[in-house]
């Protein structure tokens, strides 16, 4: 009982002392997010970052009239949201694709095809709002009179 007592002091100071020296040696670590949005901008021509508000990046290009980088929501680890006239144009479709397999690490082809699908289901029988799913990624289109937007998400568990 007594050599238990005399090395609880020592073992107790030991592992303090791991603790203090893993918490202070760990490198200053920017946000996820953060670096996601850096990546496009230096991948993508036109490509500017404009605001950073909590878990959600503003971004500009020509091809899109607003597109933004949302992060670690309640269901989805990062989202995208495009939108463009009611009719985009192929330089849309190219910016979602692109922007897309960088945030979602796929193929560039699965994001352009499955963003064009959601886009091009919309109308007369499907209505103004589509939601679909394509190779593990969340798609929500939606229209109005002069808009089209596309929301692309992948959930927590995948």
């Amino acid at each position: 009982m007594a050599l238990g007592s005399r090395l609880r002091g020592p073992i107790l100071f030991a592992a303090t002392l791991a603790l203090a020296a893993a918490v202070s040696t760990s490198p200053a670590r920017a946000d996820r997010c953060e670096d996601i949005a850096k990546e496009l901008k230096n991948q993508i021509d036109g490509l500017k970052i404009s605001v950073n508000t909590g878990n959600m990046i503003y971004l500009t290009h020509p091809a899109a009239k607003e597109l933004s980088l949302g992060c670690r929501g309640r269901n989805y680890t990062n989202e995208l949201y495009a939108k463009a006239d009611r009719k985009p144009k192929p330089e849309f479709f190219a910016l979602v694709a692109s922007a897309g397999a960088i945030i979602f690490t796929i193929p560039k082809q699965d994001v352009a095809t499955g963003s064009s699908r959601c886009i091009k289901r919309m109308g007369l029988l499907r209505g103004d709002k589509v939601s679909m799913r394509f190779r593990r990624l969340n798609m929500e289109c939606t229209r109005t009179k002069t808009e089209a937007s596309i929301v692309v998400t992948r959930g927590k568990d995948e």
